[in-house]
Parts: C-alpha cells; structure tokens; sequence
C-alpha cells in the first residue's frame, strides 16, 4: 500500500548546535570502524542548517525526541532517537547510528525519510509526531 508522502528535502536539514557537534564527533571518531555509517552521518551533518537549541521548532526530529512514525504497511511505531550508548531495541530507543536514525535527524512532522535496509532494499517512514525532550539532548 502506498501513502502520500513528502519526503525531505536532500539540501538541509535543521539541527541543533549541540547535536551537531556531538554527532559530528562521533561519526569521525567511526570512521576507521565503520567508515560507511560514519559517512552518511557526517553526510547528514553536512548538510545540516545549525540553529541555537532554543530556536528548534517543536516538531523537528533532534537527539531524545521521541517520534511517531507511519511505516509503508501503514503501522505505527513510537520510537526515541537516541545515542549508541542508551539503544535499547526491546524499549524502542533507536540508535543515530543505524540507518533509520541517521534518516530521521532533522526530519519534521510529515516529512517521509529513505534509508536502504538488508538487500538495498529501499524503506521510508512517515514523520507523524515529535515529542521534544524538556531537558535538550541526553548524554551517554
């Protein structure tokens, strides 16, 4: 079944100033491990528009959101976008390190993400709601 969606626009993506600088850290410090997830993060942070914290909209995807996706079946799955160290799929906290995450930082609310998955297989989501963390990102 196949939904309306927007995707997001490959030019920018909206970003925080401390996000950004955590992430590109630590996709630099990966890139001798793993050099293609490195990549496409420090791909994303490239391409990524800095903004104080305080002047991040409300429904833009950053560390510690918790977000409401639409799959292509049409299911719904609630997730938190969260740091290596506080994954935990069993609770639904997602990695920025794994493709959907990666997709998902900086995303808006209607906004559709692409990632490949297993096989090149292309897989997207629908962006349907963002819970912002109160106390900004969380640390490790």
């Amino acid at each position: 079944m196949q939904h309306a969606k927007e995707l997001r626009p490959n030019s920018h993506i909206l970003i925080s100033e401390a996000d950004h600088d955590r992430l590109t850290g630590l996709a630099r410090a990966l890139l001798d491990r793993a050099p293609e997830t490195a990549e496409e993060l420090l791909s994303e942070m490239d391409r990524a528009v800095v903004t104080n914290a305080a002047a991040m909209p409300a429904g833009v995807v950053r560390m510690g959101s918790t977000v409401m996706v639409r799959g292509e079946s049409g299911d719904i799955q609630r997730i938190m976008l969260v740091y290596p160290g506080e994954a935990d799929i069993a609770e639904n906290r997602i990695s920025v390190l794994t493709p959907m995450g990666t997709a998902l930082i900086g995303a808006s609310v209607g906004q559709a993400v692409c990632w490949n998955g297993r096989g090149g297989r292309e897989l997207f989501v629908t962006v349907e709601a963002v819970d912002t963390p109160a106390s900004g990102p969380q640390r490790a």
